[in-house]
């Protein structure tokens, strides 16, 4: 069995790609001539973990030719296994100006210069095939697949040199570079350490197999979940921090320490396993826990599984003899009431009783405000989650009304602003379409690209609403599905999300037209008018649909405050 101190980064050599203090001070001069690029929160998390050595062997961001290999046969070009292209994506507009040669600036979102990039290669790789190589499809409903189809075309390879990694305010003394862990290792006389990677809050099932792996391994145990970018409606890092914190003492002193990964999970099934084996080989972890894979959704639109539950065990299993981690594998633990314990479900009887929370029926347990049983949380961070997740009468939501010009949206939103604000209780903002293009979108056109980008910045503003608990009413066209998923998304993380489709038929539409907007579209005057020349993408999944052809606004925005109500947003007043 390998110790800490044997354990050899991947590839042979712990990647150090941090530029000397001067040569740090030389580049931020010379940058303030080249371009620039500002990275995307995926950037950021990439570039961290590249600086560290976190992705040995890496030395930069992937050329087309490993990118290739990569995608291909999970393999470097020169043959060294690795399972996930990390590549630096940027816009057309950049690529056409870089020359091969020229030095980039990458620079955050706040223009701090964070590395620089001699320019070796620029490529345009297929990201529709990138995505079925990973994972399978390239269904962007798919959790994982969205970050490969909306990144930029184009990708910028070359000599890597860091100058500053991110910055981070929260938990300083819990974030540690492979070389850093590896040397509270040492400092603890840690020969043996299993490693346990999450990003969720941790369970009674997570406790017992954790102490499971440790004993079977006798070994220390390292926690180390993932605290950068996780899947869309993930808890927040800051909560589950907590929550880990929390639950240390669970775990004989001196046996189990908690270490944050600056990683951007790409959800990618049995090749985000092996990879993460690899991230914890670096970090100096003997052995890796590798339970059931749930990463990404259930099924296919067809009903078939996008993974094998036991297929990152079978990866990893393969390729052991490539690592100098042991993966240790696990099936799904259940509780068992007769014996008032988490046990493997296997080793239960047939037709013994076994109950389990599935991540879903936890976070509606969360959002009703419903207890989380003692079985299956423990009570120190079932009252973390409780503080961050207070019930649905204390939350903050946000109703967002779609449907064609004319519907009846504004009307209704209004209407229902009204009530709300009559009942009390929280501060309520309307967000109307017209009203969001004067002040917020003023520069914006009505192209699909700017069109999108109108929603999502109603969404940011909406999520923010709800996250202060206030209630956001948006109003606005929202053509298409896929930007309104996003707002669900970003408001689902921090609140409540209602879903309303004004189905108001286009004729009575056209009959209210005040501006005489679909005359002048119907006449070719107006191009891209949504109903006549362009789409509108009916939703699949609201939550609420109205036609005010049919019923009075008033009656429409009774109707929301019922739903609202049924669902635990309002009072019974």
């Amino acid at each position: 069995m390998p110790t800490t101190a044997a354990v050899r980064p991947h590839g042979g050599t712990l990647v150090d790609l941090l530029a000397t203090t001067d040569r740090a001070d030389e580049l931020r001069k010379l940058a303030l001539e080249w371009p620039n690029w500002t990275l995307t929160p995926r950037q950021l998390c990439d570039l961290e973990l590249l600086a560290s050595g976190g992705f040995s062997p890496l030395r930069g961001f992937l050329g087309e030719a490993d990118y290739t290999a990569v995608c291909m046969t999970m393999r470097l070009a020169a043959g060294t296994l690795w399972p996930m292209p990390i590549t630096l994506d940027v816009d057309e507009a950049l690529a056409g100006t870089l020359e091969l040669g020229q030095q980039l600036a990458l620079r955050d979102p706040e223009g701090v210069l964070r590395a620089v990039i001699e320019v070796a290669e620029v490529y345009r790789p297929d990201r529709h095939a990138e995505a079925r190589a990973i994972f399978g499809t390239d269904d962007p409903t798919h959790v994982g697949v969205g970050a490969v189809l909306r990144a930029h075309p184009y990708c910028v390879a070359g000599r890597l040199e860091v100058v500053a990694p991110p910055e981070h305010y929260d938990n300083p003394e819990l974030r540690h570079t492979p070389a850093r862990l590896r040397e509270e290792f040492a400092r603890r006389g840690w020969q043996r350490v299993v490693a346990f990677n999450t990003r969720n809050p941790m369970h009674r099932a997570h406790l017992e197999l954790t102490r499971r792996a440790a004993q079977e391994a006798d070994a220390a145990l390292l926690l180390h979940p993932v605290v950068g970018m996780t899947a869309p409606g993930d808890i927040d890092h800051f909560t589950r921090v907590r929550c880990y914190q929390a639950v240390l003492p669970a775990y004989p002193e001196g046996t189990a320490m908690l270490s944050l990964l600056p990683l951007a999970m790409r959800m990618a099934g049995p090749r985000e396993a092996l990879w993460h084996a690899i991230i914890r080989q670096n970090h100096g972890a003997t052995h890796f826990i590798v339970g059931r894979d749930h990463a990404g959704p259930k099924a296919r639109p067809d009903g078939t599984p996008f993974y094998d539950p036991y297929a990152s065990q079978k990866l990893l299993a393969r390729h052991a003899d490539e690592l100098d981690i042991v993966p240790m594998s696990f099936g799904e633990l259940v509780y068992s009431p007769d014996r008032d314990e988490f046990v493997p479900a296997a080793e239960l009887p047939e037709g013994a009783a076994a109950w389990l929370i599935s991540g879903s029926e936890q976070r509606r347990r969360l959002a009703a405000g419903e207890e989380l049983p003692a079985w299956f949380t423990p009570p120190e961070i079932a009252a973390e989650l409780r503080r961050r997740f207070p019930p649905r009468a204390e939350q903050g939501f946000t109703v967002f009304l779609t449907g064609l010009s004319g519907a009846g949206k504004s009307t209704v939103a209004n209407v229902l602003r009204v009530k709300l604000l009559a009942r009390g209780g929280r501060p309520v903002t309307l967000l109307d379409g017209d009203v969001v293009r004067r002040h917020l979108s003023s520069e914006l056109g009505f192209s699909r690209e700017h069109r999108d980008i109108n929603v999502r910045r109603v969404g940011f503003v909406a999520s923010e609403i709800t996250r202060n608990g206030g209630v956001a009413l948006c109003a606005m066209i929202a053509p298409f599905q896929e930007p309104r998923q996003e707002v669900r998304q970003m408001v689902e993380a921090v609140g409540g999300f209602v879903l309303v489709h004004v189905a108001t038929g286009i004729d009575v539409c056209e009959q209210r037209d005040r501006k005489g907007l679909y005359a002048r579209a119907r006449a070719g005057k107006l191009a891209g008018f949504t109903g006549v020349s362009d789409p509108y993408e009916v939703p699949t999944d609201a939550d609420i649909v109205l036609d005010t052809a049919e019923e009075s606004a008033e009656g429409a925005a009774d109707r929301i405050l019922r739903h609202l109500t049924d669902q635990g947003y309002l009072g019974h007043a």
